[in-house]
């Protein structure tokens, strides 16, 4: 489906500008909040204690001093650290310029990005990007305040579309997620937050019981960043329409496929395979201990944000790790 004409201007600095009024209004009492209101992370600056409970705690985070002094055992209670460098690794691969709704999938990606930043926002706060395009990885350096970010999303937005495959040429080679993970890994040596936004479709495996390629490498980053996971899908990539019969096309392979949607059966089975590997994923990012945060192109994304913001700040209140409670 071509864009809509009133997107095509999306690079433009007024629509930048409606873009961050739909997030700063609707996230304006999640923005004043503490930085771990996005992600909940253990952070380095002492917040107080409270007594410990069994089960919901980790013990490394015990409060000795407080222990002792009152012979009950306390937790330390942390606020997030008081400069955090948040690293983007957006996925524009051809995959992420398919959308059926008021938005594609790439699309959504930059408002996701925008959300990130300006929850992320505040004084001594960096964002850096790595950005997956068909013809490699683009990396960009952090910075930190309202230009640097609104120089981020133009560059985003106006980024050529490459349309899928071309028949004229090689298919174009999909890009790797994994790769792009163990670079990001190499980058970010400081402890911050990490947020991958993506279809995770990259090298999938057809078997639910292998693990996807990438898994390992987000498993990596986990272990010294808080990793939010950004699921972005379309409304077609979960059941199919009856429209007669349609030429499905891979738009990264180029395969295609005619398929005659009036079939009933056909339709449960997509669903039903659909959902299946969505579930496939989900599972995939709970092991690599990412938070999930699934949107969708035809939902309220920035309901979605809010829903997923509160959910994290309760889990933030009874001691669930991050990588633990991600929704989806």
């Amino acid at each position: 489906m071509p864009p809509d004409p009133g997107l095509t201007d999306l690079a433009g600095d007024r629509r930048l500008r409606r873009l961050e009024l739909a997030v700063t209004r609707r996230l304006d009492g999640l923005l004043h909040g503490q930085y771990q209101g996005l992600l909940p992370g253990p952070g380095s600056e002492p917040a107080g204690s409270r007594e410990y409970r069994p089960g919901e705690d980790e013990v490394r985070r015990m409060d000795w001093a407080v222990t002792a002094r009152t012979t009950v055992p306390h937790v330390r209670q942390l606020d997030a650290d008081r400069e955090l460098t948040t690293w983007l690794l957006v996925d524009a691969s051809v995959s992420m310029e398919y959308g059926t709704a008021e938005l594609d999938k790439r699309e959504l990606a930059v408002a996701a990005v925008a959300a990130v930043g300006f929850l992320t926002a505040g004084v001594g706060n960096r964002l850096g990007a790595s950005v997956l395009t068909p013809t490699g990885l683009r990396r960009h350096a952090p910075g930190s305040g309202r230009t640097h970010l609104f120089g981020l999303l133009r560059m985003l937005l106006a980024a050529p579309r490459h349309g899928g495959y071309d028949q004229d040429t090689a298919p174009l080679a999909p890009p790797d997620l994994a790769t792009a993970l163990d670079g990001l890994r190499r980058v970010a040596t400081r402890r911050g937050l990490v947020v991958v936004i993506s279809d995770f479709l990259d090298g999938l495996p057809e078997s639910p019981g292998q693990p996807a390629p990438w898994e390992q490498l987000l498993r990596r980053l986990a272990v010294r960043h808080q990793v939010l996971a950004v699921e972005v899908t379309d409304p077609r990539e979960w059941e199919l329409p009856d429209v007669g019969l349609v030429t499905l096309v891979d738009p990264e392979s180029g395969r295609r496929r005619e398929v005659w949607t009036g079939d009933p059966g056909l339709r449960q089975r997509y669903a039903a395979a659909a959902a299946a590997q969505r579930d496939q994923v989900r599972q995939a990012l709970r092991r690599g201990g990412a938070a999930h945060l699934p949107l969708r192109t035809d939902r309220d994304w920035v309901a979605d944000i809010v829903r997923h913001v509160h959910q994290q700040r309760r889990l933030a209140t009874v001691g669930v790790p991050a990588g633990r409670g991600g929704g989806g």
